[in-house]
């Protein structure tokens, strides 16, 4: 006679048999140790992010003058004020050629050099350290090259072709101060490209090479669909940067001649530094966060959607 066991089956107001009860009290333990873990991160995340911009979008509606702690509620006074200064249309109208140029030039630059490195074997690092330099170098020491090299009157370029320097005109300033960012950052940008670039599968370049295709169809129809992710991030980053351009402005201009180069980080800036009215300099940080929100925003949907297709 053979014995058969049998399962008693659970019923309900029964205790969980031992080897549950463990496995909950690990999985307890050990959400508790990654919560622990994240914490110091988050707090100062809270602390540097989540506080200033929290007490920043307060300030804006009161008229703090950045001393004490004394602050009158002014409601959305700071605001129409600012709608209505024809130097914050100017130092908007300024941000969005700022970010036309940079979404072009600087991007095209860095696609086609990177597309050239790929042709490069031996010498491309050299290449890649090389476009990296400017982008490494403190805004400061950019700016003073140009400043003593290119835009100086009394030697530089423009003194050497006897023309007048750019930063002196009310129209040109904002270009010229552009044309010093885009040179310190197109590399970068194709240091990322051409990274990008390289994970592309080299099946896919070899049947298209098979199939009769040239370089510059290899390069739209192969290498441009792959870094696609990279040149929709890229994008956003440079939409948001457009807006929050301050130090080559700053660096080169102060913002003039006449507020002709005055963009949001400057004027802001003078609000906060220069007439000490914070509650205003606090709302022009608003419109501009509102800028890079929306950018956020679109890449949030523009990412689900090629996720989705």
């Amino acid at each position: 006679m053979t014995a058969t066991a049998t399962l008693a089956p659970h019923r309900e107001g029964q205790a969980p048999a031992p080897d549950h009860r463990a496995r909950r009290a690990y999985r307890r333990r050990r959400s508790l140790v990654n919560h622990l873990l994240v914490a110091p991160a988050l707090l100062l995340s809270v602390l540097v992010v989540v506080v200033p911009g929290v007490l920043t979008a307060m300030a804006a509606f009161t008229d703090w003058t950045g001393v004490g702690f004394h602050a009158n509620y002014v409601g959305l006074s700071n605001f129409t004020d600012i709608l209505a200064d024809p130097v914050f249309t100017t130092a908007l109208s300024n941000n969005i050629k700022w970010l036309a140029l940079f979404l072009t030039l600087p991007a095209v630059i860095g696609l086609l050099t990177a597309w050239l490195l790929l042709r490069r074997r031996r010498t491309r690092t050299f290449y890649q350290v090389v476009y990296l330099m400017p982008y490494v170098l403190a805004p400061v020491v950019n700016a003073m090259v140009w400043l003593s090299i290119i835009y100086n009157p009394n030697g530089g370029v423009t003194g050497v072709l006897h023309i007048d320097s750019p930063l002196s005109s009310l129209h040109g300033a904002i270009y010229a101060a552009a044309a010093v960012d885009m040179w310190h950052y197109w590399g970068f940008l194709t240091v990322v490209y051409f990274g990008a670039m390289r994970q592309t599968p080299v099946e896919q370049v070899e049947a298209a090479i098979v199939d009769g295709a040239g370089s510059w169809q290899v390069f739209r129809h192969v290498y441009l669909p792959s870094i696609r992710p990279t040149l929709l991030l890229m994008g956003v980053m440079t939409v948001i940067f457009s807006f929050l351009a301050f130090d080559y402005v700053y660096l080169l201009t102060q913002g003039g001649p006449a507020h002709g180069s005055e963009v949001l980080g400057t004027y802001a800036y003078a609000f906060a530094f220069s007439a000490f009215e914070f509650g205003k300099a606090a709302a022009v940080g608003l419109i501009m966060s509102f800028f890079g929100l929306i950018a956020s925003c679109v890449y949030t949907w523009m990412s689900r959607r090629q996720l989705s297709s």
